[in-house]
Formats: structure tokens, C-alpha cells, sequence
């Protein structure tokens, strides 16, 4: 059924500055705390509910319409939701697709993660986009502004915060199984031509479709925890060690830092995806900073020397350029604002990207980089 304004739950949302916006709630009752910020994808909301990466964060969705295809154990990116909550325009009680099993609102109460709907998404957005990312709260219980402000002034930033340790896995486990043959759209795939390839991946809080990725082109994958050393990761023999995405500030991820730059060592053809990225870049010797209000959404241009991908990301930091040393060289600019989307190292087999390119929901412009990944493994093996 759908449920009547009259009979829904009032939910305040409040953010840092002060600015408060009225609604009603959709999900779990209660109040919730994190890093409000703002997504651009028209689709894909479960996809982005249930990645690793937006652990900490209040996600605004700007699509006005959320729900409508309800939601379906398939389309999960890990275990369940990792967000703090979620803010949308509109939502629907009654979804209507082949796929779904069950309503967004059920999910999010089942879950127990908090939900505001019937605020202004628009006046939201704009604010977060000229003030910046910023922490929030939404609560049904605590409807007085100046009292749940006074909860988000005692939360931490989200600048040099380790959230890692929440999201990555607590057992080494083996991924096997490939993209699903009817949703497979790279015919030209690597699996089961030639010899198999092991990559360990350093869990700091991956992706599902990411490991669907490795495996369909081929790859025996090892998923181990973000604390695993250098040493352990090494007596796998891997052909190659992937760095994966992650929530947080990744400069704070010390011991991934460490046990990267002691990997780098051992000369491994080594890929990262955004956290991986940065991650990678750290140990390399370059910086990390905060973005105003990060890159959320399915759209992104990225490219170099005239040729562009259309790529979907989420973070909030990035990479210094000037922080890279000569043997690094940049490979993708987000052509929005020309931060750092990609590099490589000039003499070695180590590359990574600000993006997704198992995009999940998103544009595949860039899956190709996994049979970059591949061939690189195969040579180096060579």
C-alpha cells in the first residue's frame, strides 16, 4: 500500500551549519549521525545503499524518485546498506519490477537505517555543493534543531577518520564466481583462456561486482583483510595484488599505506580502484586532500590527450598532483575540475584510477582496465 502523509513519521534533518530541513520518515526510527553528501545517478540506488565506501556518510539522492524498482539480493555490492542514512525527494511504498523482492522502505527498517523523504533535494544539493560535504543528523525522535545540532557538533570530520577497519573483510576468503552470463557484456573476456591468474585483493572495503570482474576475465581471486602484512599476501605467489576501494580519509589508512609500499617493492603488477588509488599514490610518495564535495554519481568525464571515458565515482578525496614524483605520471584527469583520475608509475607495473570501472551501477567505458590488469599479470608472468 501506499502510505498517506497523515500517517507517516515526522524526520527532522539537520546539518552542521545549522540549516534544518523537515520531513517524514521512510526507514528506521531513531537518530543518525555522519557525513551528509549528495549523489547524481539516476539509477543504481541499491548498488550505491550497499557500497563499502559510503560507510559514515548520509547519502541525498537527486533523483527525485526513489524506490520504484524496489530491491532484490542480486544487485547487493556487500552484506547490506553500509550508509548512516538516507534523504530523498519522493519514495515508493509499492515498486514495480520483474527483479524486486522486497519494498525500499521494508529494506531500510529491516536494516534499521534511518530515511527522510519530502524535503527540498534540490535546495540541499545546492547548499552542500557551495558550502561543502558536511556532517548531519536525522532523527524522528529529536525534532527540536538546536538539540540534534548540538549531537552533530560533537561527531567527528570525516577528514582523518579510518573507517576501514569497519567495512574490510575479518577472513581471508576465495572469490569464483563471474559476472552472470546474461548481464556479461564484454565478449572478448579472458576467462578460461590460458593459464589461471591469482590476485590477492586488500580489502578496504570492496565491491562484489569488482571481484565479478576478476573472476570473468579469468582470475583466481584471495580477498584478504586490510590488516593482512605484506609478508602473509606474499606467500600466496600472486601474479598480481589489487587495491581496492574503501570509506574514509586514505591517508589514515596507515597500515595499508605501509603494507603497500612494502609490496611495491616486491615489483608485482599491482591495481587500484579509488581508495586503492589513493592508497597506491600515498605509498608512492604523493598526498591525499579533501574534496569540497567530493564525486558522487554516473557521469564523470574522464580522460587524456583527447580521449574521454564517462565514468561512475564516489569519493571524496584525491590526489595531489604536484605531490607525485617524476617516475608517477597522471594517465586520467576528472575533467570537471581537473583533479587526478588516474596514474601509473613510468617503469613499473602499477596503475589506478579515481573511478569505478566494474561500474556498479554506471557507464562500462572503462572495464577494459581489467584486461589492462590481466595483461600486464600475463607479462609480467612471461
Amino acid at each position: 500500500m501506499i502510505m498517506a502523509i497523515a500517517d507517516a513519521t515526522p524526520a527532522l534533518l539537520v546539518l552542521a551549519d545549522g540549516t534544518s530541513f523537515s520531513g517524514w520518515s521512510f526507514g528506521a526510527k531513531g537518530t543518525t549521525l555522519g557525513e551528509v553528501v549528495f549523489n547524481t545517478g539516476m539509477t543504481g540506488y541499491q548498488e550505491v545503499l550497499t557500497d563499502p565506501s559510503y560507510c559514515g556518510q548520509i547519502v541525498t539522492f537527486t533523483y527525485p524518485e526513489l524506490g520504484n524498482t524496489g530491491v532484490n539480493p542480486e544487485d547487493e555490492e556487500s552484506d547490506g546498506p553500509q550508509v548512516k542514512g538516507v534523504i530523498a525527494r519522493n519514495v515508493t511504498y509499492r515498486p514495480s519490477n520483474w527483479r524486486s523482492t522486497e519494498s525500499l522502505p521494508d529494506y531500510l527498517v529491516r536494516h534499521k537505517i534511518l530515511a527522510i523523504y519530502g524535503l527540498d533535494t534540490r535546495a540541499l544539493t545546492r547548499k552542500l555543493r557551495s558550502v561543502g560535504a558536511m556532517n548531519g543528523a536525522i532523527s524522528t525522535e529529536i525534532l527540536d534543531p538546536s538539540e540534534l545540532l548540538h549531537k552533530i557538533q560533537l561527531a567527528p570530520s570525516m577528514a582523518g577518520l579510518n573507517l576501514v577497519k569497519e567495512v574490510t573483510t575479518k577472513d581471508v576468503y576465495e572469490w569464483t564466481t563471474p559476472t552472470d552470463i546474461h548481464w556479461e557484456f564484454n565478449p572478448e573476456n579472458q576467462e578460461g583462456k590460458g593459464e589461471s591468474l591469482t590476485v590477492v585483493a586488500l580489502d578496504f572495503g570492496i565491491k562484489r561486482n569488482i571481484l565479478r570482474r576478476l573472476a570473468s576475465y579469468g582470475c583466481r581471486v584471495i580477498v584478504v583483510p586490510a590488516s593482512t602484512s605484506a609478508e602473509e599476501i606474499l606467500k600466496y605467489n600472486p601474479d598480481g595484488i589489487f587495491l581496492s576501494n574503501g570509506p574514509g580519509d586514505p591517508s589514515a589508512v596507515a597500515e595499508g599505506i605501509e603494507t603497500t609500499k612494502e609490496l611495491v617493492k616486491a615489483g608485482k603488477p599491482t591495481f587500484g580502484i579509488c581508495m586503492g588509488h589513493q592508497i597506491l599514490g600515498l605509498s608512492l610518495g604523493g598526498e591525499t586532500f579533501k574534496l569540497k564535495f567530493g564525486h558522487r554519481g554516473l557521469n564523470q568525464p574522464c580522460g587524456l590527450q583527447q580521449q574521454v571515458e564517462i565514468t561512475s565515482q564516489n569519493h571524496g578525496f584525491a590526489v595531489t598532483e604536484k605531490s607525485l614524483d617524476d617516475n608517477v605520471q597522471i594517465t586520467h584527469l576528472n575533467l570537471n575540475d581537473r583533479t587526478v583520475a588516474g596514474l601509473s608509475h613510468k617503469t613499473l607495473p602499477f596503475f589506478s584510477v579515481q573511478y569505478h570501472p566494474e561500474a556498479s551501477p554506471g557507464p562500462h567505458d572503462a572495464d577494459y582496465l581489467f584486461e589492462k590488469f590481466v595483461t600486464l599479470m600475463r607479462d609480467n608472468k612471461k
